[in-house]
């Protein structure tokens, strides 16, 4: 047979593919062409089946795909260490979410949202994250063109509130409106069914504390007949809990059952005090779930391995930088499997209970799943797009490790990544991304922040 064009070789790495097979290639090879990956294998099997236009010797780094952050609030990115300064000042105000994020939001211009939107970004590809879930805020135009400019995957949608108490007017409105919103982001995204288009555009709810059940239920209608997931914060907090049953005598996954808007359009962030039923509940009806282990372990003990076992599509996610600021999902990693071992594991004495490999399989596989796109990344496999990763062992935490997995898997972070490739194009080179002006943002941003940390005081 004749070898295959393709454009692009990355041979001789260690490739961990995340795929269902747990499959591994102490000297493997990805041939990528038009944006997807066409071979998979042996290094010296590969180079015998295609002719690549340009080819890379990755030299035994490790090759795994993409990291996917499962709830992002970009709109938040300007500010990261803002709430540390003003707890040394005294106790913050609860909710936080309502005290200080969503203020902090209402004064953000269309331009202050895309210069946060290329610091996140930037960042994230650096440290490894190829895709992103935005939570929903506001201007997620300037998002899409700050992804866009980045070369990072992602999907954007607008911060939802027609009701709720002590709600900045600026971030309230309407029932119509805030569906009009909805279905203009989400028809000025489209999205593609090969996955090829990377910034598409969803929907979002904030909560059900903020959002009418009318809104509730017409939202998801609207998503559910465009094809895109709703994003919302669930089961989060007592509170909501609280208002669930005050209002409707019904838990907030019950409710949300009841109005026919617990589907597999419905992807609940957080998620952190389900219970069993809840768990079954999620599973049957195809909900996804992102599990924000740097905060959830301090409102509860978030069931997530639990949920992952049992069939949920549930991945990882940062949660923006407005509190424990960093974007590097290596490190959430770390943080979940540390927590779920607390979870699930101390009480029966049981040191073994979470297999090392599961927390970079939520945030890898089950992040692309909530997503809705488990059939485009989360692995590497033919077909699936080529959004890859490549992790160097030459840093001091790598020193001893005699097993790639081991190191990978127990205490790789961002700043083991050294080239990143979305959709096939190398975004990061040498550890730099390439795309955007990192400098040039980073100080711009400094200069705004500033001016923004005033409106939350």
């Amino acid at each position: 047979m004749n070898p295959r064009p393709v454009d692009l070789l990355l041979e001789h790495a260690y490739v961990v593919a995340f795929d269902a097979q747990r499959t591994v290639f102490s000297d493997g090879a990805v041939a990528i062409s038009s944006g997807a990956i066409v071979d998979i294998g042996p290094t010296d099997e590969v180079r015998g089946r295609v002719a690549p236009a340009a080819r890379r010797n990755l030299g035994g780094r490790i090759l795994i795909p993409g990291l996917v952050d499962a709830h992002l609030h970009t709109a938040q990115t300007m500010m990261r260490g803002l709430l540390t300064d003003l707890r040394r000042r005294g106790d913050l105000r609860v909710p936080t979410w309502r005290e200080y994020l969503v203020p902090f939001e209402a004064h953000l211009s269309e331009e202050d949202v895309e210069l946060s939107g290329l610091l996140a970004y930037s960042t994230m590809l650096a440290s490894g994250t190829t895709a992103f879930f935005e939570a929903g805020g506001p201007h997620p135009e300037a998002m899409a063109r700050a992804a866009w400019a980045a070369g990072i995957r992602g999907s954007v949608s607008q911060s939802t509130m027609d009701g709720g108490d002590r709600i900045v007017g600026s971030m309230r409105t309407t029932t119509e409106e805030a569906l009009r919103r909805n279905i203009e982001v989400a028809e000025a995204l489209p999205s593609a069914a090969d996955g090829s288009v990377r910034v598409t555009g969803g929907m979002s709810l904030r909560q059900i504390i903020t959002c009418s059940p009318e809104l509730v239920v017409d939202v998801h209608r609207e998503a559910r007949s465009r094809g895109v997931k709703v994003h919302t914060h669930l089961v989060e907090g007592t509170y909501e809990i609280d208002y669930a049953l005050e209002r409707f005598g019904r838990r907030p996954v019950e409710y949300l059952q009841e109005i026919g808007a617990f589907t597999d359009t419905l992807h609940g962030a957080h998620s952190v005090l389900v219970g069993d039923e809840d768990i079954t509940r999620y599973a049957q009806h195809g909900v996804s779930a992102a599990h924000c282990a740097k905060g959830n372990f301090g409102i509860g003990p978030a069931p997530a391995v639990r949920m992952w076992r049992r069939g949920v599509d549930i991945g990882l996610g940062t949660d923006g930088v407005a509190s424990l600021g960093t974007l590097d999902l290596f490190r959430v990693a770390m943080i979940a499997r540390v927590g779920q071992q607390l979870v699930e594991g101390v009480h029966r004495h049981n040191r073994n209970e979470i297999d090392p490999r599961e927390p970079l399989e939520m945030a890898i596989a089950g992040g692309a799943r909530s997503m809705g796109l488990g059939d485009v990344i989360g692995s590497i496999e033919i077909g699936k797009r080529a959004d890859l990763v490549v992790i160097g062992m030459e840093s001091p935490d790598a020193a001893g490790y005699d097993s790639e997995e081991a190191f990978l898997y127990e205490c790789a972070s961002g700043r083991d990544v050294t080239d990143v490739f979305v959709e096939g194009t190398q975004v990061v080179a040498n550890g730099e991304v390439t795309t955007v002006d990192v400098a040039g943002i980073r100080a711009r941003a400094r200069v705004r922040q500033r001016v923004l940390a005033e409106h939350i005081a």
